[in-house]
């Protein structure tokens, strides 16, 4: 993982014009990537460009400085990315496999390969400079023309004109002509929307205790654990180890049935001794007088936590309260405004307070015996549940929807959220997490798990016949509740700013759509 940022200007131009605004830059991009930072600059014919890389160590034995050139053709990557399929990478360094494959097919390696990424790409022979974000758009890549082309990770204050690449499209500038041209790029999986009520006659169901006719839904548990039990393991199998006492991963842990199936999963996969941290984060919210372990999410994180220990008694859990006083969100809401541009909505900023805090890890270790002592999180891998709402069906617009449409409105419904993961928040959420030196990992939003739960029946994942609590993502409440999560496998959706309590954290009538 890194931050990437690269200055185009027309030769000729002086670039020492902009030294203020890459210096910004450099320091915002500086703290995603605090392991290695390496900047160059080429002349072209009608071109001068500057590059800059901030590097994460997550892979290989040995930190891999970018910007990342070839030898042979003087080709240039900065590559803000995991291959995780696609390519064989093993325990190497996949950006610079990921040149060689570029030399071998060109643009088209970008294709072949499965994984977070964006990049920014020079093609010296063509004299051109591609760059994009993955297909589902989980990370970020900004865009920005005043004069020369700035294309970086992150914005460099709060000032307006950055735009955020479209995940849907890669970007290719001439740099004789500095036009710049779109190319479709790959398309997420239509939903499969064919009903067969045959197969849900019985929706009498108070509990799991009890779910009728599980036999049938067996099958499709059963491929949906290996579908996310192997996007789990693909995406912490080659972090490298920065300690024996360190943990690897951890998750930003609500105790909702997303990240503690994930959680589930990720312990029988680790060997039993390795450390998995759990940042659970509350704020002191005036406007309801309330203490943070009142906060919603921390009570169900606290019992997510419980039952975790119950499945898995000799993992060593690291379960971490984040408190966040009020003081704090004021001293440090400028800051994460500035990550959230170009996203800029009142619920944007509820969203990105509760992500930057928990990522940070800062906070108090809970012991068994109720004793905690102060805590700063090891992980740099933070794995999320993003995606399992939009695929299962979690949202409240979701039972609406079956609600004044049945099936078929609820297909449809499914259908566009799925379609539009790419163009919603996951670069906002890459921009506030990394901004930590942490790099967010999506297991729901893996290619395998996302093209498995496409094919399968909507009446399979999702029967809003059901109460609340089970009728929405039941194909994941059912593998939850088969892993030994109960009291989890029922808990209704909440909201991140809800359960944390970051929404409406001053009084007024501000909704989650009004600008900031």
């Amino acid at each position: 993982m890194c931050g990437i940022q690269v200055l185009v200007a027309r030769s000729g131009v002086e670039i020492g014009d902009y030294d203020q605004q890459w210096a910004r830059l450099t320091a915002a991009n500086s703290r995603r990537g605090p392991d290695a930072h390496n900047e160059l600059t080429i002349q072209l014919a009608q071109a001068t460009i500057r590059f800059g890389a901030h590097v994460l160590h997550l892979r290989g034995h040995q930190t891999q400085v970018q910007p990342i050139v070839d030898q042979h053709s003087g080709d240039i990557l900065c590559w803000n990315g995991e291959v995780f399929d696609g390519l064989d990478v093993g325990d190497q360094n996949d950006g610079l496999l990921l040149m060689a494959e570029i030399q071998r097919q060109n643009i088209e390696a970008f294709r072949r390969i499965e994984g977070p990424y964006a990049f920014v790409y020079l093609d010296r022979a063509q004299s051109r400079l591609w760059f994009s974000r993955d297909y589902l758009g989980r990370r970020s890549l900004l865009m920005k023309q005043n004069g020369a082309l700035l294309i970086s990770s992150v914005a460099d204050s709060a000032e307006e004109n950055w735009t955020e690449l479209s995940a849907k499209k890669a970007f290719c500038m001439d740099l004789d002509s500095f036009t710049i041209t779109e190319h479709e790029w790959q398309s997420i999986p239509k939903v499969n929307q064919v009903i067969d009520n045959s197969l849900v006659s019985n929706v009498e169901c108070s509990s799991l205790d009890n779910f009728p006719e599980i036999s049938r839904w067996q099958p499709m548990v059963d491929q949906f654990k290996y579908e996310l039990m192997s996007a789990i393991e693909t995406r912490i199998n080659s972090i490298p180890y920065h300690g024996a006492h360190q943990a690897r991963v951890g998750l930003l842990f609500s105790g909702g049935v997303d990240c503690i199936t994930i959680a589930a999963l990720l312990t029988q996969i680790l060997p039993q001794s390795e450390q998995i941290e759990l940042f659970n984060v509350a704020f002191e919210n005036p406007r309801l007088t309330s203490q943070c372990s009142d906060a919603p999410d921390r009570k169900t994180g606290l019992q997510g936590w419980r039952e975790l220990c119950q499945i898995d008694p000799l993992r060593p859990w690291k379960f971490v309260e984040v408190d966040v006083p009020y003081s704090d969100v004021v001293e440090y809401q400028n800051h994460i405004r500035q990550l959230l541009v170009p996203s800029n909505s009142v619920m944007d900023m509820s969203i990105a307070m509760a992500l930057w805090f928990a990522s940070r890890g800062q906070g108090r270790l809970i012991h068994s015996d109720h004793q905690s002592t102060p805590y700063v999180g090891k992980s740099r891998v933070l794995l999320l549940g993003m995606g399992a709402d939009e695929q299962l069906g979690g949202y409240s617009r979701h039972r609406s929807a079956w609600d004044s449409g049945g099936w078929e409105r609820l297909g449809s419904e499914i259908d566009l959220d799925v379609q539009r993961i790419a163009t919603r928040n996951l670069g906002r959420d890459d921009r506030v997490v990394s901004d930590n030196g942490k790099e967010a990992r999506f297991p729901f939003l893996a290619a395998n798990v996302v093209k498995f739960l496409s094919q399968t029946p909507l009446y399979y994942k999702m029967d809003m016949r059901y109460p609340r609590g089970i009728g929405e993502k039941l194909l994941l409440r059912l593998l939850a509740y088969q892993l030994g999560l109960v009291q989890a496998s029922t808990l209704a959706k909440r909201a991140i700013q809800f359960g944390a309590r970051t929404a409406k954290m001053q009084s007024g009538k501000s909704r989650g759509q009004d600008i900031l």
